[in-house]
């Protein structure tokens, strides 16, 4: 390999994903710029008592088409079908010819906050209905949330590096990030990275209600998640997956790749506050992004949008606005700063997957993605949050911030390939 730690750049060629805006990257990215949402009232199951009641459900999904039978798609939890998908997604959409590789250069990191909590949930069921000699012989590796990191490699033979994040919020980006790092420092040439989560379930929506985390606009589903805004109340769950290709860029170069993006900096911190409230000055937030800004050797006023991580709850939100004003200052009010999640729900594990992949989009069309539902921008956030309606501006550096409960936090630097 030659090549030292800084020498080694790090291209992304190819975007997957499944959601419920769609289940390709284009079609996602249409949706969002159309101001399109994904949520709706929860059809998997009956939500009668429950305090929240919508979600943006997956609709119109077969995996099959990414898995090597029918039998191994029944054998297998519903986030695995996600993050299977995704990757055969990923894997189409960058033009790799796996026959023509050496696929113990190729591995995987593809995460999950939560894992197979369908699963979970049906065989607990089993257990105390039937009994334990009833209980699934599959119930195990289905519900093992490191399966659809597994499993993708399996399935294309891919041998190189592997393991699930799992960072809950974070747990898509550090994946990206790990990624990176992996390529970085010589122990790969392709790395498939992403999240998958599937929780839109019985136990999941009714624990996070119980912590009052979800909104209960039950009665304007599409307008629920209003990142930034005055009136938000909590955010709305999503589901899906996405995972993006990660390349070595000689090795992309030599076999003529499309480029979206150089992925050019990571950063991975924690607040080390409580549980589950961030450090409500953003201090462990910002130092993620001081971090990342570092490694991919970019001035804090070279950055032209930043994806949020912003959910749509009252805390939350603020806390990401303080990061942000305390890394860039002044260049803080010339950026363009939305969050997605007004479309998509907050999609957990996936998310920063998700959201890494509208951030190449983004870059790609020089178009920054509106933060829909975006009626009054909260007083105490006095930037540009892109309400409602895409801004056409140049874009050759991006941020995506991701945090989670446990006070992870991530953050990627993207740029505008220039050879």
């Amino acid at each position: 390999m030659g090549q030292n730690w800084a020498d080694r750049r790090v291209v992304v060629t190819g975007l997957g994903c499944v959601s419920s805006l769609g289940n390709d990257a284009a079609t996602v990215w249409s949706h969002i710029l159309a101001g399109r949402c994904g949520i709706g009232p929860i059809e998997r199951f009956d939500v009668s008592g429950y305090d929240c009641r919508i979600a943006a459900e997956v609709r119109d999904f077969d995996p099959v088409v990414a898995f090597p039978n029918a039998k191994e798609v029944r054998r297998t939890d519903r986030f695995t079908h996600f993050g299977v998908y995704a990757g055969w997604r990923a894997l189409q959409d960058s033009g790799l010819d796996l026959s023509r590789e050496d696929l113990d250069e190729i591995g995987v990191y593809l995460g999950s906050g939560i894992g197979g909590l369908e699963t979970t949930e049906a065989q607990h069921k089993v257990l105390l209905g039937r009994g334990p000699g009833r209980v699934s012989p599959f119930m195990i590796p289905m519900l093992i949330l490191n399966m659809a990191s597994g499993l993708f490699a399996l399935y294309h033979k891919l041998r190189g590096p592997n393991f699930a994040t799992c960072s809950a919020c974070a747990t898509g980006t550090h994946a990206i990030g790990e990624a990176w790092a992996t390529i970085k420092r010589g122990d790969a040439s392709v790395m498939f990275a992403g999240g998958t989560e599937a929780t839109i379930v019985p136990l999941g929506i009714s624990g996070f209600a119980a912590m009052r985390a979800m909104s209960t606009r039950n009665d304007e589903p599409t307008r629920a998640s209003r990142p930034f805004d005055r009136d938000r109340d909590g955010f709305v769950m999503g589901e899906g997956a996405a995972v993006l290709v990660l390349e070595e860029l000689s090795h992309a170069l030599a076999r003529g790749a499309r480029i979206y993006c150089e992925l050019a900096g990571y950063g991975n911190t924690c607040d080390a506050n409580h549980m589950t409230s961030p450090d409500p000055e953003g201090a462990g937030a910002a130092r993620a992004i001081q971090m990342a800004l570092r490694h991919a050797g970019v001035a804090p006023d070279a950055v032209d949008y930043i994806n949020a991580h912003a959910t749509s709850t009252p805390a939350g939100d603020m806390c990401e606005v303080q990061a942000i004003r305390r890394v860039f200052g002044e260049h803080a009010l010339r950026l363009a700063v939305s969050s997605t999640k007004g479309s998509t729900g907050h999609m957990l594990g996936a998310a920063g997957g998700m959201e890494t992949v509208l951030c190449c989009k983004a870059l790609e069309a020089n178009v920054a993605p509106p933060t829909i539902n975006l009626d009054n921008v909260d007083p105490a956030c006095p930037l540009n949050c892109v309400p409602n309606t895409p801004q056409e501006r140049r874009i050759d550096v991006f941020v995506k911030n991701s945090f989670g409960f446990g006070g992870h936090n991530a953050v990627l630097v993207g740029r505008r390939f220039k050879g």
